[in-house]
């Protein structure tokens, strides 16, 4: 008799752990297996972690696996291990981490391979001219044999009577074909010639390659907007592929990802697969198993497609590596570029993470004095793909236009130079990262401001649909005609969101085909890619958007940006705010002048002297890094320190704060116990920042600790005093959190 250790396809605590049942005779599992299995009165699909042929407990309480849900092992041994080492590191249930190297349609066997019967000629031409001759009144036959002389035809477009008895008599044979779906129309044969590398493009190909056939290694890819980053993967991939391996390219944005697929399908034709969120069921599962079985050795995708069951991993490159989207805000709270760190190491495979302006944390990682398991090669791209210049970059003081008795959103240098661009048949984009049509609605007598019931965040007007709506919620309510407070009918929409930049466009420009790209208009599947298609083909001359829109995007005739409040993420309370305004207007920047003509980017500000808005003006990184990693080092922020929190959410607020106290006092227990006080740079309860979310009322022990001492024990701790949490407290426990809002 043999035996399997099977986690349990159940997210709970108590359960948290290996069971063992019996393997069936004529039953042939392993490792990475889907399997049912009883559990109690009910049946649960789980995951075979080990095979063994002896068990400790007594025969009679062994029960058995019912059976196999899939016929092949659905989690490759490399990614067994990798979800181990998750459940250890991110202090998750084990089998949260599991469920994330499938499909989740996968699970509860929710999604299944699409087929079509086919019919297929098993008669010579000359047996179906004798058959012919002899039943010339079999006229459905007749046809159906001739029909098929010409190839496999779908047995639903034909009779069924008459397919059925040319089936008997062994003329024709029927069978299942896969029909695959696919979520992109697969846009090139992968012949597509190379263009010709820059000499700081070969330098980086070829120090990579050779990692790649020598073992592997980390490299942080920093180069300028234009740079030709991208070639530099697709030279390093084919490499990879030469050598029989495989590669994972990540994007931040599902938005980014079908511009990426395009450039990859034509040099890699159906090699390239791709995996994300906004698929299907089938489409992904389809993907998925392209890649299990290797017929498909190129993946792109977003955050999850770092877990894509590729063998033989050559290389993993994270595009746009500064990006906060690649830690998730689920549990896990993994962070894709800390996975794809741990995957290229097990595999010896090379980890490229690329960027313009990569994070504090990154760069810091290719400093002197760096220890070498946590080094990256820096390797940099100063100048653009034929030597083409940096955009133009102007600054203007929104101060000034507004003693000049301009209230306008838009300078009167950007509007003039919008409507010179426009003449000139060329493409604008105008970004704000900030979605609606006004940031918030207040009544101009008592000052009385439209907040969300659930939320404690003011609510966005959105024109289009005539509503308020909570962007963290979703709730909605009509907007007042009256103050709810004072009764007066002075309401006044304050703020300016992508709606009203569109609506102010359409004003001043009559003659501008608008294109907004945000998550409004991008809710429906392939919504963003019809939008850039849109903007592509010149159908549109001017796009408006949020972060979407900042960076990846390659699109030749725009030769104007314009950020139309650049400062708006300066001054969030988050000791990041500085460093993501720079990305954004340094990224947002590097859409301009990508092609022949030379590009202008107007930044409208009304703090132009801060050095996040003055360097992100001059795509100075180095010295953007440099005055900002000197300012965390001295506030003692990450990458100096680390920050953990554990936030509770009750919908009685006194519960909240109770929850948080109390695991206040038992956290300061621990740190005394363990000696670990000393290493303690800050640690409150205290109430969330936004204090009401959801309905439910948040309070939170926040902690920021040196990198000394036991920090995985400090980490496991408070990981236990959020699971202790009361019924009726939701406690999440988070580790340099995306967000601290």
């Amino acid at each position: 008799m043999r035996y399997c250790e099977v986690i349990v396809d159940l997210s709970a605590e108590a359960v948290d752990r290996v069971f063992t049942y019996a393997v069936p005779e004529g039953l042939s599992i392993a490792a990475g297996w889907q399997v049912e299995v009883p559990f109690g009165p009910r049946t649960l699909e789980g995951f075979v972690l080990s095979l063994k042929d002896s068990c400790d407990l007594p025969p009679e309480k062994v029960r058995s696996v019912r059976r196999a849900v899939r016929d092949y092992p659905v989690i490759l041994p490399e990614l067994l291990e990798l979800a181990v080492w998750m459940h250890e590191r991110y202090l998750c249930n084990l089998v949260d981490a599991l469920r994330l190297m499938i499909p989740a349609p996968m699970r509860g066997d929710r999604v299944h391979v699409r087929t079509r019967r086919m019919a297929r000629l098993l008669w010579t031409q000359a047996q179906v001219s004798v058959f012919a001759a002899a039943n010339p009144r079999a006229k459905a036959q007749i046809e159906i044999l001739n029909r098929l002389l010409g190839g496999e035809i779908e047995a639903s477009q034909l009779s069924s009577s008459a397919l059925k008895a040319l089936e008997g008599r062994g003329a024709v044979q029927i069978g299942a074909e896969e029909l695959r779906r696919t979520p992109h129309a697969r846009l090139g044969s992968g012949k597509s010639a190379d263009p010709e590398l820059m000499p700081g493009q070969k330098r980086a190909v070829d120090e990579m390659t050779q990692a790649l056939e020598h073992g592997g290694g980390r490299f942080l890819l920093n180069g300028v907007t234009g740079s030709g980053k991208t070639e530099v993967y697709i030279r390093l991939i084919r490499r990879a592929l030469e050598l029989g391996k495989t590669a994972i390219v990540l994007v931040p944005e599902i938005a980014l990802t079908p511009q990426m697929v395009s450039w990859l399908t034509a040099r890699f034709g159906d090699e390239a697969a791709v995996l994300h969120s906004r698929l299907s069921a089938g489409e992904r599962f389809d993907e998925w198993r392209r890649i299990r079985f290797g017929e498909a050795r190129v993946v792109i995708g977003a955050r999850s497609a770092v877990f894509a069951p590729l063998e033989n991993l050559g290389a993993i490159i994270v595009d746009e590596e500064h990006e906060q989207t690649y830690q998730s805000d689920n549990r896990p709270r993994y962070d894709a570029r800390e996975i794809a760190w741990r995957r290229c190491r097990t595999q010896s495979a090379v980890l490229v993470l690329g960027s313009a302006t990569p994070s504090i944390s990154s760069y810091m990682r290719t400093m002197p004095g760096v220890r070498p398991e946590n080094r990256l090669t820096l390797i940099e791209l100063r100048q653009r793909v034929m030597n083409r210049p940096l955009p133009e970059v102007e600054i203007v003081d929104m101060r000034d236009e507004f003693e000049r008795g301009n209230h306008s959103i838009f300078s009167a240098k950007l509007s003039a130079a919008i409507r010179e661009c426009l003449d000139a048949e060329r493409q604008v984009m105008l970004f704000l990262n900030r979605r609606g049509h006004s940031s918030f609605v207040s009544c101009r007598s008592c000052g009385f401001v439209v907040k969300c019931a659930q939320c404690d965040v003011s609510m966005t007007y959105h024109q289009a649909e005539n509503v308020l709506r909570c962007h963290y919620c979703g709730s909605e309510l009509p907007p007042p005609k009256k103050c709810p407070q004072c009764g007066g009918g002075y309401i006044k929409y304050f703020g300016a969101g992508t709606q009203k930049v569109e609506e102010e466009v359409r004003r001043l420009f009559p003659d501008a085909r608008t294109v907004r790209v945000d998550n409004d208009t991008t809710r429906e599947k392939d919504a963003h890619e019809k939008l850039l298609e849109r903007f592509r083909s010149g159908a549109a001359n001017v796009m408006i958007g949020t972060q979407m829109i900042a960076k990846g995007l390659d699109f030749p005739r725009v030769t104007l940006v314009g950020a139309v409040a650049a400062d708006m993420t300066l001054n969030l309370p988050d000791y990041r705010s500085v460093e993501r305004t720079f990305q954004l207007i340094t990224q947002v920047a590097g859409r301009a002048g990508r092609a022949d003509d030379p590009g202008r980017v107007i930044v409208q500000t009304y703090e132009p002297e801060h050095y996040g808005i003055q360097l992100a003006a001059r795509q100075d990184y180095r010295a953007f890094y440099f005055r900002e990693s000197e300012f965390r080092r001295k506030a003692l922020y990450p990458p100096f320190t680390a920050i953990a929190r554990i936030v509770f959410s009750a919908k009685e607020p006194e519960a909240a704060q109770k929850a948080a106290e109390e695991a206040e006092r038992g956290l300061n227990e621990y740190l005394d116990a363990a000696n670990a006080r000393r290493d303690v740079v800050q640690m409150r309860a205290a109430e969330a920042p936004i204090k009401l979310l959801r309905g439910m009322a948040r309070w939170q022990v926040f902690l920021k600790m040196y990198f000394k001492g036991d920090l995985d024990g400090v980490f496991e701790k408070m990981q236990a005093l959020a699971d202790a949490a009361p019924e009726g407290v939701r406690a999440e426990m988070e580790v340099n959190p995306s967000s601290l809002f």
